[in-house]
């Protein structure tokens, strides 16, 4: 059974596992270590390294995979500037691993290696067209087009949260408006901050403190009827309708998968739809399905070895198209 090590780089924590190959063809985790994220890049890669080493001692690794957020350099192995991590500039991330482990050591965008998980054992599988959108925190996608991943010519392919689906609106990714800024656990937050003094002002009450406004506190609000969190989370269903739609006219992909706040806040979906029948392509929308992530909560988990599964059957220097 092949074995590989898999490196999870966040803003907040990281995760280092090891992983084996099942006969069902998910890989099964045998062993994971997390720890926060120090404040340099020296002492987080000393970390990795270490529990790398140590999850490898004894073992045969076949390769290791490094999923983070971007901007990066996937051929280069370069961290360039991610903006969750301060610091991170120019960052060599894959030399330390693969030397330390001594298996090919392949990096990718976190969106992308999600994408990856979901086309390899999720609900991509046997698709050959599929668009994979975060909808965490931020708002990510990652694309396999004709049965290969696609990172565009600077890795910055399927930067969907920039795209600007309103005037006006909250802020993600740096603009007012975008697919961020709506469409993303911080945006739905900003955007019940933005709206809530005009709906007070009305009279209508809510049981939302402005204070402690997440996405999970809406949803929770929306499910004991109460009317201003079901209207945030109707207008950011409209939004996030609208990019889908505009990915859809573009892309024409077989699947559109949407994982974290989509696949807990069930309201959602019915919204998507009706936006997309509207917006959309009628021809495109025949043939495209938009779902859950397959692998649920756990598709952060499996991000990581899926770039490592991939870049094995690719060539070292080209596994992005």
């Amino acid at each position: 059974m092949e074995q590989y090590i898999s490196v999870d780089i966040g803003g907040t924590k990281c995760a280092v596992s090891l992983w084996q190959d099942a006969a069902n063809d998910t890989p099964n985790m045998l062993n994971k270590i997390k720890f926060a994220t120090p404040p340099t890049p020296g002492e987080t890669i000393t970390l990795l390294v270490s529990h790398a080493k140590e999850l490898a001692e004894g073992k045969v690794i076949n390769a290791v995979g490094i999923s983070c957020g971007g901007p990066l350099n996937s051929r280069k192995g370069l961290l360039l500037c991610p903006p969750n991590l301060p610091g991170w500039i120019n960052i060599d991330i894959v030399t330390p691993l693969q030397e330390a482990v001594g298996a090919a050591t392949f990096l990718q965008n976190d969106a992308n290696a999600c994408a990856l998980a979901e086309w390899l054992w999720g609900a991509g599988k046997g698709y050959h067209n599929i668009v994979f959108l975060t909808f965490g925190t931020g708002m990510g996608g990652g694309l396999i087009l004709d049965g290969k991943l696609y990172c565009g010519t600077s890795d910055m392919g399927a930067e969907v949260g920039h795209m600007r689906v309103a005037d006006d609106g909250p802020v993600g990714f740096g603009k007012r408006g975008s697919f961020e800024g709506y469409c993303s656990g911080g945006g739905m937050a900003r955007l019940a901050g933005e709206r809530m003094p005009d709906w007070l002002s009305t009279g209508k009450p809510t049981i939302l403190k402005d204070t402690e406004i997440t996405a999970k506190s809406i949803s929770e609000a929306a499910d004991a009827g109460d009317k201003f969190a079901i209207s945030i989370i109707e207008e950011c269903g409209e939004k996030l309708g609208l990019g889908i739609s505009n990915i859809i006219d573009i892309i024409n992909p077989e699947l559109v998968i949407i994982g974290s706040i989509y696949g807990r806040e069930k309201r959602f979906a019915p919204i998507v739809e009706r936006i997309v029948a509207r917006e959309a392509i009628p021809f495109s929308v025949e043939v495209c399905r938009i779902v859950y992530a397959g692998l649920g909560e756990s598709v952060g988990d499996y991000a990581a070895v899926a770039a490592a599964k991939y870049g094995r059957t690719v060539s070292a220097d080209n596994t992005c198209d």
